[in-house]
């Protein structure tokens, strides 16, 4: 039923094209023989691609009646119109308003503040529990805290949590994913559409979980390319959160990774991506999407023809999956970490500059995981 139910939210939110998912291998070293190179890359032996592969799912979930219901979203700096994280999570939540009939006078949507004080976050989520918004997500992990001092003050509403959990508190559901695997492809990607086998990661904040990023990213791509060049640069350290809202910081920090020649630049750096496309689009280089299928993306259409491919995480399945099981008492069946296996990552080809070689070569690595031939790490 909840596989069914997620297939139905991924083709009405309709994030388009082709989606598959993989994670990160070991690092190849130099035990693999290339089979050829191509833009500058000698390539490891890739794995076979499936005979066949499907993403599709049965055409009809179970409805559930939410007209009785007050949803309610917090969203991480940035909110909606960041053409990234917090805009899948506002494709879940319109779209889960929409299937379950709720009344537009029965939702709510609140925004954060870069660098906020954590009272600012837990004000808001009280906000919303005390006027009797039940079900709420709070998007992002920024929300940890202040969750595990309100939700216990209202212990009959059930809250999500996008990338964390809390532990011992009972009406917290974790939505949390597996975010190296779709990385990790994105680094093959990156690796097969460089010309100098000289690749590039953007972070918008030095902390773990966009390590996650880094860490699927550079083992996907040396999976593909063992001698690829990798750089990286964060935006801001750990505790300054304006790295994920800085778009004029994003284009510098892309800019100076394709000095150092990087002539593929991935970031994971919400708002602040905006700004590395357009430093790629100026130096006549190539990117890859992140989170959402930016290439899709109104906000990005300016400097879309530079994105080959997005790295997809499905925020915007997990919150619609939340509101619905909360809306059915099916808390449970959730899965207890967003990835291949349940739909949660994936990526879009959106653009149509990924070949059927290449397409072949990222469905035989899909496979791998899926069989779990190949692990992934989450640490650099």
């Amino acid at each position: 039923m909840r596989r069914r139910m997620r297939g139905t939210a991924v083709a009405a939110i309709a994030l388009t094209s082709l989606m598959v998912v993989s994670a990160c291998a070991k690092d190849s070293g130099g035990g693999t023989a290339p089979t050829g190179s191509a833009g500058g890359c000698e390539f490891a032996e890739p794995p076979t691609a499936p005979v066949a592969s499907s993403t599709s799912a049965a055409a009809g979930g179970d409805k559930v009646d939410g007209s009785a219901l007050k949803i309610g979203l917090a969203y991480d700096i940035g909110g909606r119109g960041d053409a990234s994280f917090n805009d899948l999570a506002a494709a879940g939540f319109d779209q889960a308003i929409k299937d379950m009939g709720v009344k537009k006078e029965n939702t709510r949507e609140l925004s954060a503040a870069p660098n906020e004080d954590e009272s600012a976050k837990q004000t808001r989520l009280r906000q919303l529990a005390s006027e009797g918004f039940n079900p709420i997500v709070g998007v992002g992990f920024a929300y940890t805290e202040s969750l595990r001092v309100v939700a216990p003050e209202f212990p009959n509403v059930k809250f999500g949590l996008v990338d964390s959990a809390v532990e011992g508190v009972a009406n917290v559901t974790p939505l949390v994913f597996a975010e190296q695997e779709g990385a990790f492809l994105a680094g093959v990607v990156a690796a097969y559409q460089s010309k100098k086998c000289h690749v590039g990661f953007v972070g918008g904040v030095d902390i773990p979980l966009i390590q996650k990023f880094e860490a699927g990213y550079n083992q996907g791509a040396r999976t593909a390319a063992p001698k690829v060049t990798i750089d990286k640069k964060y935006i801001t350290p750990a505790g300054d959160f304006t790295g994920f809202q800085d778009p004029p910081k994003g284009q510098e920090a892309a800019k100076g990774l394709i000095d150092k020649g990087a002539d593929v630049v991935y970031p994971a750096a919400g708002a602040s991506g905006i700004g590395v496309f357009a430093a790629v689009k100026e130096a006549g280089v190539l990117a890859i999407g992140c989170d959402a299928d930016q290439y899709n993306q109104p906000a990005l259409a300016a400097n879309r023809d530079v994105i080959v491919a997005s790295s997809l995480k499905r925020v915007d399945v997990a919150v619609y999956d939340f509101f619905h099981a909360a809306a059915s008492n099916d808390i449970a069946s959730l899965p207890k970490v967003f990835d291949l296996k349940s739909n949660g990552m994936g990526y879009a080809t959106s653009g149509g500059k990924i070949d059927a070689k290449l397409q072949g070569i990222l469905e035989g690595y899909k496979a791998q995981i899926i069989e779990g031939k190949i692990k992934v790490a989450d640490q650099v």
